[in-house]
């Protein structure tokens, strides 16, 4: 596998199933991109705030590994980075298979901390039919697999540029599997 690295970075203004591709992107500690519209403290996505405007944004960046949209594309969808509205798009970095709390140092200065799993939904299927169904998944006991990516918070801002390398920190202590958030 090779060293991890950011393979893109997007950012929307607006609340699109899609984000743009960017040279770099900042990250705000506490709030997630700047000028992306699922940044704040509290939660920004549609669905969430209609449930409680107040709770905590465990969503503020979305990661997802350049390694699905190769999957998807093998299996005849037309998907690229951004497309699915990650944030960063990452290579090299085994995102579903780490614990929460692992922290992530994408290039020299930004840190984000994994808080659970992006759980996909229907909008995958309007984005194309049938991409619901390809980033899920059973594991060798029947359990679902969500390949959709990761979310975290920002813990540590700075800027975040296709290219930069990424330092994975594990937390200590026994290791919580990911969890949708």
């Amino acid at each position: 596998m090779p060293a991890p690295q950011v393979a893109a970075v997007h950012r929307s203004s607006s609340h699109s199933f899609s984000k743009h591709a960017e040279d770099a992107i900042t990250l705000v500690e506490g709030l997630g991109v700047e000028g992306d519209a699922h940044a704040g403290a509290t939660v920004r996505h549609r669905s969430r705030v209609r449930r409680d405007p107040g709770a905590p944004n465990l969503r503020q960046v979305h990661l997802l590994h350049a390694e699905l949209f190769e999957e998807l594309m093998a299996a005849g969808f037309a998907v690229w980075p951004g497309d699915l509205g990650e944030n960063v798009t990452t290579r090299g970095v085994e995102l579903l298979a780490l614990p929460a709390g692992t922290r992530l140092r994408l290039g020299g200065a930004a840190v984000v901390e994994l808080t659970g799993l992006r759980n996909p939904c229907s909008q995958l299927d309007r984005f194309q039919a049938g991409l619901m169904a390809a980033v899920l998944d059973r594991d060798a006991l029947g359990r679902l697999v969500r390949k959709a990516g990761v979310m975290a918070v920002v813990v540590q801002g700075g800027p975040v540029a296709a290219g930069d390398a990424i330092a994975i920190e594990l937390p200590a202590g026994e290791p919580r599997p990911l969890e949708p958030v």
